[in-house]
């Protein structure tokens, strides 16, 4: 980076340690990984309603909505998709500072760059969530029509059909969407969180 020897990092008066005295929860990242259409951003919606029922300080960032503005100008090649991930983590990691619990939804398909995102925080504030879902079950759900685009070689570089997904080898927890209930996947989540000691017992 040009001139990077002229930055230098301001200490803030306010800590991660007094936000988190003050909530009384802990700041973390909830990665939800998965194949388009296999429930993500369902799931990291549905987990986020039931944090901040409990008055837990949270914010979702969902793959559509950041493409629209942070990363608007950016494609689906291996590069770009690189990018995105790689922009994502910086900003997830500014939020666990802040003390959210930060839910990020996105396809996310690469281990390194998930590898990569889990390094911009603390281990103990990383969770990567496998949302598992067979190929057949993501085409037939199919909720953006882009599966059908995919197929009719109207989309390229489609993750599951043109373009490689690879599996977590070591997830946080893995939720099939095919056999589990929304309700049940949510507990799941929220019971590792508690586990983990992010948020308390209740």
């Amino acid at each position: 980076m040009a001139d990077a020897e002229h930055i230098i990092w301001h200490q803030t008066t306010v800590t991660k340690a007094d936000r988190e005295r003050r909530s009384g929860h802990r700041g973390a990242v909830v990665w939800f990984t998965g194949l388009s259409g296999s429930g993500k951003s369902t799931l990291a919606n549905r987990v986020e309603h039931e944090l901040f029922k409990r008055e837990i300080h949270t914010y979702l960032l969902d793959g559509d909505n950041i493409r629209t503005g942070l990363n608007s100008d950016l494609g689906f090649s291996a590069a770009d998709r690189k990018e995105n991930i790689r922009r994502i983590s910086e900003v997830a990691g500014l939020f666990v500072d802040s003390n959210a619990i930060v839910l990020t939804a996105f396809i996310s398909p690469f281990q390194a760059d998930r590898e990569a995102a889990r390094q911009r925080v603390a281990d103990d504030e990383f969770f990567e969530i496998y949302v598992k879902c067979p190929l057949e079950v993501c085409e037939k759900r199919d909720p953006k029509g882009l599966y059908k685009k995919a197929l009719a070689g109207q989309i390229t570089a489609f993750t599951g059909i043109t373009s490689p997904y690879e599996e977590p080898p070591a997830p946080d927890l893995i939720i099939d969407t095919s056999e589990q209930s929304l309700e049940e996947g949510t507990q799941n989540v929220i019971d590792l969180l508690e586990k983990n000691r992010v948020i308390g017992n209740k």
